[in-house]
């Protein structure tokens, strides 16, 4: 049997390029492919963490601290009227803040009710404590007509329940 010199040439192939994926395509592409690649880690941890022996926990022992949280009265202010807008602020914390009264019907109060209950009838105290949260409001906001205006200028509670903490600070700072 004769030997051809030349081996027969092996023939090209004529398959078309590779179509160009659209974004959406190559995305859950990789999608794909990253979910084979978690659950084949997760197999390998459950292999690999088989043999550790595993105590159960009894939340009783680490648990320490209350379920439900309360709210605590900060430590006072030295200071009168620095404590006096403290015990104001906790008061709207735990009493809740209200608009257009002093007390609405549920017993929460505005910034001036909280001051004037919690002035306890020392006028004086409560004047003070009064100006010094003008003054804190006046600092952020500019030209503020009173505490009353500025308390009912707004639909809830967390700024002005702010400046009441910020201006318990300042009087502290001021050593009122």
């Amino acid at each position: 049997m004769p030997h051809p010199t030349h081996a027969p040439p092996i023939p090209a192939r004529t398959s078309a390029p590779p179509a160009e994926l659209s974004l959406e395509a190559r995305m859950a592409a990789t999608d794909a492919a990253m979910t084979v690649r978690l659950e084949e880690a997760a197999v390998a941890y459950e292999v690999n963490t088989a043999h550790i022996p595993i105590e159960p926990v009894d939340l009783g022992d680490v648990v320490t601290l209350p379920l439900t949280p309360t709210l605590q009265p900060p430590t006072p202010y030295p200071t009168p009227v620095a404590a006096l807008l403290q015990r104001a602020h906790h008061r709207l914390l735990t009493g809740g803040w209200c608009t257009g009264a002093l007390v609405d019907e549920e017993g929460a109060r505005c910034l001036y009710g909280a001051i004037h209950i919690e002035a306890r009838g020392d006028q004086s105290l409560e004047s003070r404590g009064l100006q010094v949260l003008m003054d804190a409001i006046r600092r952020q906001f500019g030209d503020v007509d009173s505490v009353p205006s500025f308390n009912d200028g707004f639909a809830s509670g967390r700024i002005p329940m702010r400046m009441l903490d910020q201006a318990a600070g300042l009087a502290d700072t001021r050593g009122l």
